[in-house]
């Protein structure tokens, strides 16, 4: 369980110190997500550095939306707290005007911050826990500054699961195409706007027969798109075509713009990959988006929160932070009603649903007015410093009420509104509903160095200076089961091929793949790939001949409980006998369905090579790709020999080691508990014995007091009888029987407080070794979770099943150039 964040200590308003009770707050609380609010110089920025250093330290990772650049001084963190360090980050200028040399400047802020962490308790140690304990990219969307951004990364059809979801899928298409709409400045209603509900449905129809959309092809298809109505309107009435260029025309300027190829470049914008490190480090993901213009920001920052609503949604549940999401300046991106910028939507789901899946939500700002009254009142924490004017503490004020409403607790308007007006830098109302109090929070001085926003040349700088490991950028599926386009040999056009399939032997299987890529996407792939621009004369459909193997293999392990089917296609050209085909070329990706056992209409077909031709050949090759399937295919799993679990099929080794962390959690908990349980009696037991004996102790001493009350009234009453000269003897006896009550009443007090002592001593004693023993417990399970081991699953002979083995014909686009040159184009995409 991670430890709480230290933010800083509690501030007595009424005197102006700082007290020495440090405010420790639960990261699950952040599930309920937070508010910070505060003007310029309230020491807002430096709440929010303190918190995420704080959540990256609990092993927590963090996504930062930084639109002015201040939370890239994340990145600032200096373990020796050197001159050195500082002095690349002065601003020589400010230094100029104070009189101060680069060095001296450097000198006085290292001392200062320095001192400043060492008041709160805070050592260089703890700076290189954070520096070496988390990953810290600055990614740059629309720029090489940092890491790029492959935002069109989002414009790929979604998975199986999310297009089976209507909700989910018209959620991402809505968000997408507004964001699409406002880079080119278009505010639309996507319930009433024509241009919107055409775009959506261009890019849902896209979707549904399996294709990306890819931003020039989007653009090709508005003049002429492949639709023809939109519900009871035909598309003239409902989106004229001169309207429908013009949004073309619009697009067009986006993709023609100088830089706009950064914007396909880099990471792809999934979440999943932006967490964690490639060696399980939590990452601090600041995007940096200063350098954007307002349209561009607005078109970034949707498709992120886009991209983060699709991570949520594929999340398991949990009670435990699973990943915060901190947007600082959130101005413009989540404003009050009527106002609905495409930002809007995703960021009020996030709110609403995101602590069901441990997602944390923080949102800063210097005016309570820049957000939304519902996101105001969803969130849990509010941490509230300076504000400007009455107007900003009232809305302050109504935002706090109805969060503590919502969860159910009062508030004390008066004394809330007469603390906002007694705040000083660096000191917030700090008020938890989960918690017990409100407070007044002083802020601990942040380990990063908080030197304002930086320019893009500074982060490029920074980059440099410290250089990061960004995720890394999935290859794309390039492999090719028919040859390229730059590798297919030149046919003359003169060459005339047949009309249709040679005559074969019956006992050759032949298939046919279906022409599904037309001439102008093959050209315009060609392109992109050689950019080169080909101006096409002439061309024709050819269906070329080549071996297609198509296998089953099933991996089983009972001790592992797994039941794995891997399907493997390849089509390949075979060499001439008797040299194998190459199987680890031609990957394809095709299902049976693909496959027609007709030729289709129009096409001409080209030469049969005589290896194709000998029904003999397809048996030996059968044989050669059941054996290469036996020898190659293997499922690579993780196993934890000590939790005996392994890994799923698919699952990466940092899920898999988190799974591990789930389960040794859960049995270290259970047996922690049954520690405690064995021990509950015993303390159980002594409590009750030392209730009874101070009990006991209390009527003791209310008989000692009585004893000597006894005792100093019978001494003068003999002191007065001595004096009258009446009965001294009996008055003598008397004094002495009273003095032995008391010392006897005063034993039994010495031995009642002996008792308590022993009591409380053997409680002390027991509760220690019920925690050393859960201190045990819990280091003897966090133990296991270092031997996780990779292990391999191989199929037997019998698991290996070929499904086809033959002749396929697969069509080609066969293309004369103006100036001679000949291609030969893929036609199918599926290899």
């Amino acid at each position: 369980m991670p430890d709480n964040l230290y933010l800083g200590r509690e501030y007595d308003l009424t005197t102006g110190t700082i007290t020495d009770r440090p405010v420790l707050y639960p990261p699950r609380n952040l599930t309920t997500h937070a508010v910070i609010l505060g003007m310029t110089g309230s020491g807002k920025t430096g709440l929010g550095a303190v918190l995420l250093e704080e959540t990256l330290l609990q092993g927590i990772p963090v996504l930062v939306l930084d639109p002015k650049g201040d939370m890239t001084n994340l990145l600032l963190t200096f373990p020796r707290l050197s001159p050195e360090e500082f002095a690349p980050w002065i601003d020589a200028e400010a230094a100029r005007r104070e009189g101060h040399s680069v060095e001296e400047a450097a000198a006085e802020e290292a001392r200062r911050w320095r001192e400043g962490l060492a008041q709160w308790g805070i050592g260089p140690e703890r700076i290189a826990q954070l520096r070496e304990g988390a990953d810290f990219v600055i990614f740059t969307p629309g720029s090489t500054s940092g890491v790029p951004v492959n935002v069109l990364h989002r414009f790929r059809a979604p998975g199986p699961e999310e297009m089976a979801d209507d909700d989910q899928r018209q959620e991402r298409v809505g968000g997408l195409v507004s964001a699409l709409l406002g880079l080119v400045g278009r505010e639309a209603d996507p319930l009433q706007s024509p241009e919107h509900i055409f775009l959506s449905r261009l890019v849902e129809q896209a979707w549904r027969d399996g294709q990306d959309v890819d931003l020039s092809t989007l653009i090709r298809q508005i003049p002429d798109p492949p639709i023809r109505q939109v519900g009871v309107f035909d598309l003239e009435s409902f989106f004229p075509q001169k309207e429908r260029f013009a949004l073309a025309r619009a697009l067009n300027g986006i993709l023609a713009a100088p830089g706009f190829e950064d914007w396909r470049a880099g990471v792809p914008l999934e979440v999943d990959n932006l967490l964690y490190s490639s060696d399980g480090r939590p990452r601090a993901a600041i995007f940096y988006l200063s350098h954007l213009t307002d349209a561009e920001r607005m078109f970034f920052v949707t498709l992120f929160l886009e991209a983060v609503r699709d991570w949520m949604f594929a999340q398991s549940g949990t009670s435990e932070l699973r990943a915060v999401l901190y947007f600082d300046e959130v101005l413009g991106f989540f404003p009050p009603y009527p106002a609905n910028p495409p930002t809007k939507r995703p960021l009020m789901t996030l709110i609403k649903q995101g602590r069901a899946v441990g997602l944390g939500v923080v949102l800063a700002t210097q005016n309570p007015a820049d957000i939304d009254y519902k996101g105001l009142t969803n969130a849990g924490t509010w941490a509230v410093g300076l504000l400007r004017t009455e107007r900003d503490k009232e809305r302050v004020l109504e935002g706090m009420e109805g969060a503590a409403a919502t969860a159910g607790s009062g508030l004390d308007r008066a004394a809330l509104g007469r603390a906002l007006s007694g705040l000083r830098p660096r000191v917030f109302i700090f008020h938890d509903v989960r918690a017990e109090r409100m407070l007044f929070l002083h802020t601990r001085w942040a380990m990063s160095y908080l030197r304002g926003p930086l320019t893009r040349a500074q982060v490029r700088q920074l980059s440099q200076m410290r250089p990061v490991a960004a995720p890394a950028v999935p290859a794309a599926v390039s492999a090719q089961a028919v040859p390229a386009a730059a590798a297919a040999p030149a046919r003359p056009a003169a060459v005339t091929a047949p009309s249709g399939p040679p005559a074969l032997s019956a006992d050759i299987p032949q298939v046919f793949l279906p022409a599904r890529v037309t001439l102008d996407w093959a050209l315009h792939e060609h392109e992109q790939q050689t950019g080169r621009t080909v101006l096409a004369v002439a061309k024709r459909l050819v269906y070329q001949p080549r071996l297609l193997a198509m296998g089953t293999v099933h991996l089983t392990d009972e001790k592992v409980g797994l039941h794995h089917t891997e399907r493997v296609v390849r089509l390949v050209e075979p060499p001439p006998p008797p040299a194998p085909p190459n199987w680890e070329e031609g990957v394809a990706d095709l299902a049976p369905e693909d496959l027609a056992q007709r030729p289709p209409e129009g096409g001409e077909y080209g030469p049969l090579p005589a290896p194709l031709a000998q029904a003999a050949q397809y048996a030996r090759w059968s044989r050669l790709f059941a054996d290469f399937l036996y020898r190659n295919v293997r499922l690579s799993l993780w196993y934890n020999p000590v939790l005996k679990l392994y890994s799923r099929p698919g699952e990466s080794e940092r899920d898999f080691r988190r799974r591990c962390e789930d389960v040794a959690r859960a049995r270290r908990d259970e047996e922690a508990a049954r520690v405690r349980d064995r021990y509950a009696k015993q303390i159980a037991r002594l409590q009750e014995r030392l209730w009874r004996e101070q009990q006991e102790l209390a009527q003791d001493q209310v008989e000692l007091e009585g004893r000597k009350r006894e005792e100093q009234l019978s001494y003068a009453e003999s002191v007065l009888n001595l004096l009258t000269r009446r009965r001294p003897s009996y008055m003598i006896s008397s004094v002495s029987r009273k003095r032995r009550l008391t010392q006897q009443a005063e034993a039994e007090v010495k031995e009642s407080e002996e008792a308590i002592r022993v009591l409380q001593k053997q409680l002390e004693d027991l509760t220690a070794q019920v925690e050393k023993e859960v201190e045990a417990v819990n280091d003897r399970w966090a133990a296991t979770l270092e031997d996780v081991r990779p292990v391999e699953v191989a199929p037997r002979r019998t698991d290996v099943v070929v499904d086809y083995c033959g002749l396929a014909w697969v069509p080609f686009w066969e293309v004369e150039g103006r100036d001679g040159e000949h291609l030969l184009l893929p036609a199918f995409g599926g290899a």
